[in-house]
């Protein structure tokens, strides 16, 4: 092969290579913005759920600390209220766990390994 000929060879892949980066980092800023809408309306979804959960364990938290005491009472009210109260783009990405109920109890969307 010629010096030229190997020249413009060399031109070539790096203008390729050129090309193909600025197309990774337009998908990449494309992925994050879907990523981050995602999160966006999953916490819209998400919260009123969770909001209505907390309610119901706080309710339940009050009937049963006459029958099994403070402790008992605030097992139940941060199971109910505890864990992820909003959904992040690392949570749609399944990099992080959502863990509906807290207090340490198995969370509802595990991250992948």
């Amino acid at each position: 092969m010629t010096r030229p000929a190997l020249a413009l060879l060399l031109c070539l892949f790096a203008s390729l290579a050129t090309d193909t980066t600025d197309a990774v980092a337009a998908d990449s800023a494309a992925d994050d913005a879907t990523y981050g809408a995602g999160a966006v309306l999953g916490t819209l979804l998400y919260a009123p759920l969770k909001t209505g959960f907390c309610i119901g364990g706080g309710v339940t938290s009050a009937l049963a600390l006459p029958f099994g005491g403070t402790q008992t009472a605030g097992t139940i009210a941060s199971a109910a209220c505890g864990g992820t109260w909003a959904i992040s783009p690392a949570m749609v990405q399944r990099r992080e766990p959502v863990w509906f109920i807290g207090g340490g109890a198995k969370p509802l969307v595990s991250a992948k390994k």
